[in-house]
């Protein structure tokens, strides 16, 4: 997707500063830090062992921050990925990492996505991911990572529910083997009302 353009009407909502200030500002929030909500998403995604990750769709850095410290981050919001920068992570707008000596076959262990694929119709979501495929090495993980339907309608963006169905779908239309899939952090039925219960999905390249 391109970068902000002021002229630009086909520019992405997503693609916005004032996305980016949005993100920045509710991980930000004074109540998350004082309760330490991040603590189990945290715990999460380190225990998930992904290695040498590629995050697509890394934002601020928010998933990024946990990583092992060799991955990379993409975005497509230059604004996100400067805020990531300035917290000393390695990332990259899409343009920028397809051109740079990053984007080497092979050379990543695993692909982070996490809250991308609800922001895309399907189809457009398979073409993205399948362009940063043939960067996992063989025998490398695949992981998506959705809201449920109460974190689905708080964000004017999502135009695509993507619950494990629809997951499984594109990781089919991706040529991906499922390993697993779960809710996060509580049950199922929880996401129609806590707004960050999230799908997880966990696919073999």
């Amino acid at each position: 997707m391109s970068a902000p353009d002021d002229g630009d009407s086909l520019v992405p909502p997503t693609a916005e500063k004032s996305y980016a200030e949005r993100l920045s500002r509710l991980s930000g929030a004074r109540w998350k830090q004082v309760l330490h909500v991040q603590a189990p998403f945290r715990a999460h995604i380190r225990h998930l062992r992904l290695g040498r990750t590629l995050d697509v769709g890394c934002g601020t850095g928010r998933n990024l921050q946990y990583l092992d410290e060799n991955s990379v981050g993409v975005d497509h919001n230059p604004f996100s990925v400067q805020t990531a920068r300035d917290a000393g992570l390695t990332a990259y707008t899409s343009d920028e990492f397809f051109g740079s000596g990053v984007a080497a076959p092979a050379s990543f262990d695993s692909v982070l996505s996490a809250h991308v694929v609800e922001h895309l119709e399907p189809q457009d979501a398979a073409e993205i991911f399948a362009s940063y495929l043939p960067y996992v090495r063989p025998g490398g993980t695949v992981v998506f990572i959705t809201p449920q339907e109460r974190g689905f309608a708080s964000d004017s963006t999502h135009v695509a529910f993507s619950d494990h169905a629809a997951l499984e779908r594109l990781g089919a239309s991706l040529g991906l083997k499922p390993e697993k899939h779960y809710s996060f952090p509580f049950p199922r039925f929880t996401g129609k009302f806590f707004t960050y219960n999230e799908f997880v999905q966990v696919f073999k390249v």
